[in-house]
C-alpha cells in the first residue's frame, strides 16, 4: 500500500498566484524577428506561466517590421498595457530584457520605447550573470558533445572541449558580465573558462590564442546570449575564426524562463522560491 503523504519540507510548494491587479509582464525581444524566434520567446513565455499562475505575460519586439500582428512592437505592446486600469501607483507593466548580459544599446532602445509609449514602467536588469545560466551552457556544450554532461559518471566523450571560449554581445560590459558565469561554468566543467565579444574586434581569436597558449589544445565556443540578439552568421563566424567548434545559444532552456520570472517578482515583491541550478558532479 502507498504511505500516506506526509507533511514537511520535502512536500511540493503550493504554486504562486499573481496578485489581483498585477502588472503585466512584457518581454523586450531585441533582433530581427522571425517564426523561430517568435516560436522561442513564446516557449520561455509559457515556461513563466508555468511557474505563476494567473501571469499577464506580453511579448513585444524592438524590431517590429510594420503593422505585422505576429510581431507586435513593444512601444505598442506597452501603450496596450497602459491601457487597462491599474490601481494607483501600480506601474502598467514590468519590463523584462530578454538579454542574457548587459547590453547598453539594447537597453537603451528599451528604455526610449517605454518613453515613447507614454506609460509608466519598470525595466529590470538583463538575466544574467546567474549560475543558471552556466547550467544551461553545460547542457548546450553536453548536447553538442563538447563536454560532459557528468563528471561523476566513468566515460569519457571523445570530443569534450578542454577550454572553453564564452562568446556574448554587447561589448566589453558584457564581456565583463559574461565572465562571472564563466566561472561557475568552469567549476562545472574544471576546464578554463574566458570570455570574448563576439561584437569585439579580434576578441574571440586573442582569447582562444589565449587558451592554446595555455595548455587546451581542443576548443569550444559556448554562446552566452539567449538567441534573438545573436545577428545571423556571427557565431558561426567567429568559431571559424577560433578554428573551433560551437554549441547553441541558450534559447528556450527553462532556466531562461524562470529568470525572466524572478527578474518580474523582485519588482513586484514577490517571494516565489529562487531558482536553483542543478549541482555540478
Amino acid at each position: 500500500m502507498p504511505r500516506p503523504r506526509q507533511p514537511g519540507r520535502h512536500r511540493r510548494p503550493e504554486p504562486l498566484a499573481a496578485p489581483q491587479g498585477a502588472p503585466a509582464l512584457v518581454l523586450a525581444v531585441p533582433g530581427a524577428p522571425s517564426a523561430a524566434i517568435r516560436s522561442l520567446v513564446e516557449e520561455v513565455v509559457s515556461i513563466a506561466r508555468s511557474e505563476l499562475s494567473g501571469l499577464d505575460a506580453r511579448i513585444g519586439y524592438l524590431d517590429a517590421p510594420g503593422e505585422d500582428e505576429a510581431f507586435p512592437a513593444l512601444r505598442d505592446v506597452l501603450a496596450g498595457a497602459g491601457a487597462e486600469e491599474r490601481e494607483d501607483g501600480v506601474p502598467a507593466a514590468v519590463v523584462v530584457p530578454l538579454l542574457a548580459g548587459p547590453e547598453p544599446a539594447v537597453l537603451a532602445r528599451v528604455a526610449q520605447a517605454v518613453a515613447d509609449s507614454g506609460v509608466t514602467a519598470e525595466v529590470t536588469d538583463a538575466l544574467g550573470p546567474h549560475p543558471l545560466l552556466a547550467e544551461a551552457l553545460h547542457v548546450r556544450l553536453s548536447e553538442a558533445g563538447l563536454a560532459r554532461a557528468d563528471r561523476a559518471r566513468l566515460f569519457t566523450v571523445a570530443t569534450a572541449a578542454d577550454g572553453i571560449v564564452l562568446v556574448t554581445t554587447g561589448g566589453q560590459e558584457a564581456v565583463s558580465a559574461a565572465g562571472v558565469t564563466g566561472l561557475l561554468l568552469a567549476a562545472r566543467l574544471a576546464v578554463p573558462v574566458l570570455a570574448a565579444g563576439l561584437d569585439v574586434d579580434g576578441s574571440v581569436a586573442a582569447v582562444a590564442e589565449q587558451l592554446r597558449a595555455s595548455g587546451s589544445t581542443r576548443l569550444a565556443l559556448a554562446p552566452c546570449v539567449v538567441g534573438p540578439e545573436l545577428p545571423e552568421g556571427l557565431l558561426a563566424s567567429a568559431a571559424e575564426q577560433a578554428g573551433c567548434d560551437t554549441c547553441e545559444p541558450l534559447g528556450a532552456y527553462p532556466a531562461v524562463g524562470k529568470l525572466v520570472l524572478a527578474k518580474y517578482t523582485t519588482v513586484l515583491g514577490l517571494a516565489p522560491q529562487a531558482p536553483q541550478s542543478a549541482p555540478a558532479h
